[in-house]
């Protein structure tokens, strides 16, 4: 019998119908292109909020990997519902979402894992968890003949973040991308978020690894999946990928047009040559 990871947020977060959802994200990614078009894409900073919200946003980095041969998607999701000591790499077999089942590739994971006392291949933080989902239906509809390693972070701490960077870096291939799962800050008035959010996008944009942890730990901004973006900016970094370019921001109000609490969202590429 397969063991595949059942859709959780389906019907919350975006369509349970699978005609919808493909509807849905398709006119997202309609709405979100841009001229740019870097060539080997490393990674991607991406909303996970529900796609009335931060679907435009997340659609502005995957309408970048259409055409691109991505084979390989390294998911790292914080951890929203469980906190566990480590990183917890999904041991089934895919994820299932309406569209059909993505396969997890079990070579990569054990790559990940193999040289880890802290990354290792469980159950934790996958059984609720929506920040790896909602970026599947837009990886399905980017490409084709793909595989995902889907991580949760349990602890977003400085040792964690960087023995998975380094395992990253390690277990990559060309045909591997990247995506960090992060929203920005949560329940703070538009004018606050704008100046909190910008403070991540400005060390995002300047490929500045230390001034975002170091702004993170010290409250000037804020990001839920913190970590899983200092993991894939340090991974890219030891393989020399430092070209960065903010693609999106925005936050909740744009939709719901309440400015007095909003969350904030970025899409964002990392790349090099």
């Amino acid at each position: 019998m397969n063991h595949y990871r059942k859709p959780a947020v389906a019907g919350m977060f975006y369509p349970a119908n699978p005609i919808s959802l493909r509807e849905e994200v398709k006119t997202l990614m309609a709405s979100a292109k841009l001229e740019l078009k870097p060539e080997k894409i490393f990674g991607l900073v991406s909303p996970h909020a529900g796609y009335i919200y931060s679907g435009r946003t997340a659609a502005f980095g995957f309408n970048l990997l259409k055409g691109s041969g991505v084979k390989n998607v390294i998911i790292i999701s914080p951890s929203h519902r469980e906190y566990f000591p480590g990183i917890s790499i999904y041991e089934g077999e895919g994820y299932e979402t309406p569209l059909g089942v993505v396969p997890v590739n079990e070579e990569m994971r054990e790559k990940l894992i193999s040289d880890s006392r802290i990354i290792y291949k469980g159950l934790d933080g996958h059984r609720q968890e929506h920040a790896i989902e909602v970026q599947l239906p837009f990886l399905q509809l980017s490409l084709s003949n793909f595989q995902i390693v889907p991580v949760v972070m349990g602890d977003q701490g400085k040792m964690f973040v960087d023995e998975l960077a380094a395992a990253i870096a390690k277990s990559a291939d060309d045909s591997t991308v990247v995506v960090a799962s992060s929203d920005l800050s949560h329940y703070y008035s538009q004018q606050i978020a704008d100046r909190l959010d910008s403070v991540v996008a400005r060390r995002v944009e300047e490929f500045d690894i230390e001034g975002l942890q170091s702004d993170l730990d010290e409250k000037r901004c804020e990001a839920c999946g913190g970590g899983p973006i200092v993991a894939m900016l340090k991974a890219a970094s030891l393989l020399n990928k430092k070209k960065t370019v903010v693609l999106y921001r925005t936050t909740s109000g744009e939709t719901s047009g309440n400015y007095d609490e909003v969350v904030g969202y970025l899409s964002a590429v990392v790349y090099g040559e």
